[in-house]
């Protein structure tokens, strides 16, 4: 795999300090989200992570996608990572300690053995093995399945999406939308093996959202943490496709910030 060039964006955003670890890009992605009553969110949380609302509550988001152009700096290609499907639910939050938005995941279910292994030892993600396919219905139309391998109950999510183009509302993604308040988030929580808070920082462009369409047939992944699925519609997006930077783990200290930059990276 070739590296990746550098291009400037019109729109700046803070570096995170150090140097990337890897990148990858995220492609036809459905985000479904479900308002949440904070009290409930913050009980399945860390004590040191409260949950991060808009208009009143917190929100859990089931999103499949799939990735590909999978780099690790200084290392080979690995024929293995080199694209598969992949489902995160996640949540909102800001650490107690910074006040810094990111995100949460209960689970992230993966086909790829290898990128399980590697998320659980690096990243201490939460991820699981399981079946999975994502086929393509047409060019924004798409049909997801996973079921959770070893798993002590079925976990199975079931989807068929399809973005419906942009409008002028997801043209650009306004600071007090429900758009920014998902999207706007660049970094990812977690917990290491010693019970500390870390966290792996992210960089990207904004999300190139649309609306979307989409019918569940099946989603066990609320009930596998064990609380249930508000019985309402969710809200909807597509994004077709975005380049990621992951900086690597670091303990979340009142100390870590940003370092101001004058132009943002992406992968050509």
């Amino acid at each position: 795999m070739r590296e990746f060039l550098v291009r400037t964006s019109h729109k700046p955003r803070p570096l995170p300090a150090g140097r990337w670890a890897l990148t990858q890009r995220w492609n036809d992605l459905l985000f479904a989200h479900w308002p949440i009553p904070v009290v409930l969110m913050e009980s399945l949380l860390p004590e040191w992570l409260e949950a991060d609302t808009y208009q009143g509550s917190a929100w859990l988001g089931a999103v499949p996608f799939w990735l590909d152009r999978i780099k690790v700096r200084g290392v080979p290609s690995m024929p293995g990572l080199r694209n598969f499907p992949d489902l995160n639910f996640r949540t909102y939050v800001r650490d107690r300690f910074t006040r810094t938005p990111g995100i949460f995941c209960f689970s992230v279910d993966s086909s790829n053995f290898f990128a399980v292994a590697a998320a659980r030892a690096i990243y201490h993600l939460p991820y699981k093995l399981a079946e999975m396919y994502l086929e393509q219905r047409s060019e924004r139309e798409f049909a997801f399945y996973s079921r959770r391998r070893f798993s002590r109950s079925e976990v199975i999510f079931k989807a068929r999406y399809r973005g419906l183009g942009p409008t002028q509302k997801t043209a650009e993604i306004r600071p007090g939308s429900f758009e920014y308040y998902f999207s706007e988030r660049n970094c990812l929580f977690s917990t290491n093996r010693s019970g500390q808070p870390i966290r792996a920082n992210l960089h990207h462009v904004s999300w190139p959202l649309e609306e979307a369409e989409a019918e569940i047939e099946r989603n066990d992944l609320a009930r596998a943490i064990g609380i249930e699925m508000p019985k309402k519609e969710p809200v909807l997006h597509y994004s077709r496709r975005l380049a990621v930077y992951v900086w690597p783990a670091e303990l979340v200290r009142p100390a870590l910030a940003g370092r101001p930059v004058t132009v943002a990276a992406t992968p050509m």
